[in-house]
């Protein structure tokens, strides 16, 4: 059994932070195909739009920058961000990422155990 999936096959949504995702690879939706601990979901943020901030209370989070750059808030730290760049986001770190470019911001998120709303507290 091939165990993947199609990027267009997955509709997009808001989430809790603002930012448009499509979740390419979660337990929920494809345990079928082997996810079991994790998730991995396309996030896209609007030139001059952010997200809001907030944490997960249980999630491990990573940011891989495809696409475009941004500020970055990390706890107390605040940094630039773009294309290549990689974040580790420990649980219970509030966060959000501000588009400061002319071009859609596009970033990998992979959240370990998977992403959840309940997980996902607004600040």
């Amino acid at each position: 059994m091939v165990k993947k999936t199609r990027y267009t096959d997955i509709k997009p949504y808001v989430t809790r932070d603002g930012s448009v995702i499509r979740e390419l690879m979660h337990p929920a939706r494809h345990a079928a195909l082997g996810s079991r601990r994790q998730s991995l979901a396309e996030a896209r943020v609007a030139p001059g739009e952010a997200t809001a901030l907030h944490r997960h209370r249980q999630s491990e989070e990573l940011y891989h920058i495809v696409a475009g750059r941004g500020l970055m808030q990390l706890g107390d730290e605040r940094f630039e961000v773009a294309a290549g760049d990689t974040v580790c986001i420990p649980p219970g770190v509030a966060h959000c990422i501000d588009n400061t470019g002319d071009t859609e911001l596009r970033l990998l998120c992979c959240c370990s155990p998977a992403y959840a709303h309940d997980d996902t507290e607004l600040l």
